[in-house]
């Protein structure tokens, strides 16, 4: 037979001998580890509600299409985020709140961590700031996890949004994190619809009216291409001339897209006019510069007045020459 655990090692006996130590009832104490468990056992089961609530949001605003991110889900991310991290904070508060009621009355803790919250919120104001800010930045639906943004200086993909803070992450892989409280105004770049702004110059010889046939024709080309239709939101728009400079005529087109195109076809529509341009022979015009490692010619020195001291063939040319 096996032998018996030691009556020190189970888990009456240990609940025994730590009564026997506080001299307190170790039924007592069995009922308050009881009540203990039973807070922590209901706080996780609270965390794979919150979780599962965050998923559920983000599935309801799945389209299926992972190529491209709606505004729909973006507000859906947002909120699923926002969720999750709230959710955490208010479980884990109020679970740490019940446990110290098990041994203790949390009632005058309470009022006086109202008082001491109070006092604190005076030499916190900025984060006051930036927690109702972040309340109406997340209420208006200014913009959300996905969406391109301009804010206290600084551009990038959002990546996280809390009701303190804005996480920016720009195209050189920086991390920006912005305070709400900071972000006084906020430009949208990718909301509703874009627009590329696609600027092509041209040699002041050239035939204007022939470039911009070309132009007009290769935005035709490109807005009917069936590998960029469904990016762009209408046909592509030649505004003309946009002005002229001593080596250039610069033709201006407007490119409308669905949100976040903007740059990659303003790129490929700029691949497309360079090499439409060269074909069609157009002159696409270049500053003139000097070879590399030659400085320009300096130009040459004035001749020098005849001095008092000249010679006498000197002279005797000056007289040949002007007979």
């Amino acid at each position: 037979m096996p032998a018996k655990i030691p009556a020190l090692f189970s888990v009456g006996g240990l609940l025994q001998r730590i009564a026997e130590i506080l001299r307190i009832d170790a039924a007592e104490v069995a009922r308050s580890g009881a009540r203990v468990l039973g807070i922590w056992i209901l706080a996780v089961i609270a965390f794979r509600v919150v979780g599962l609530l965050a998923r559920r949001i983000e599935r309801t605003v799945d389209d299926g299409d992972d190529a491209t991110l709606t505004t729909r889900e973006r507000r859906g991310q947002t909120i699923a985020q926002l969720l999750r991290s709230m959710g955490r904070v208010v479980i884990v508060a109020v679970a740490v709140l019940l446990t110290f009621n098990v041994f203790i009355d949390i009632g005058p803790i309470l009022a006086g961590a109202g008082i001491l919250g109070l006092a604190v919120s005076f030499g916190a104001q900025s984060l006051v700031k930036d927690v109702i800010s972040g309340f109406f930045i997340l209420i208006e639906n200014q913009f959300g996890i996905g969406d391109v943004v301009e804010a206290a200086g600084k551009t990038g993909t959002v990546e996280k949004m809390t009701l303190r803070v804005v996480v920016l992450r720009d195209v050189y892989g920086v991390m920006h994190v912005i305070p709400n409280s900071e972000i006084k105004v906020v430009s949208n770049k990718t909301r509703g619809w874009s627009r590329a702004v696609v600027d092509v110059g041209v040699g002041r010889d050239v035939d204007i009216d022939n470039a911009l046939d070309v132009v007009r024709d290769e935005a035709g080309r490109f807005s009917a291409d069936p590998r960029w239709k469904h990016e762009l939101d209408g046909p592509v728009e030649v505004l003309g001339i946009e002005s002229v400079s001593d080596s250039s005529v610069v033709i201006r087109s407007l490119i409308r897209t669905r949100p976040g195109s903007q740059w990659s076809a303003g790129r490929e529509f700029r691949r497309r006019m360079k090499s439409r341009l060269f074909r069609e022979g157009i002159e696409v015009p270049y500053p003139v510069r000097p070879p590399a490692g030659k400085p320009p010619a300096a130009p040459a020195p004035p001749p020098a007045p005849a001095s008092a001291g000249s010679t006498g063939h000197e002279e005797a040319g000056a007289a040949v020459s002007h007979e």
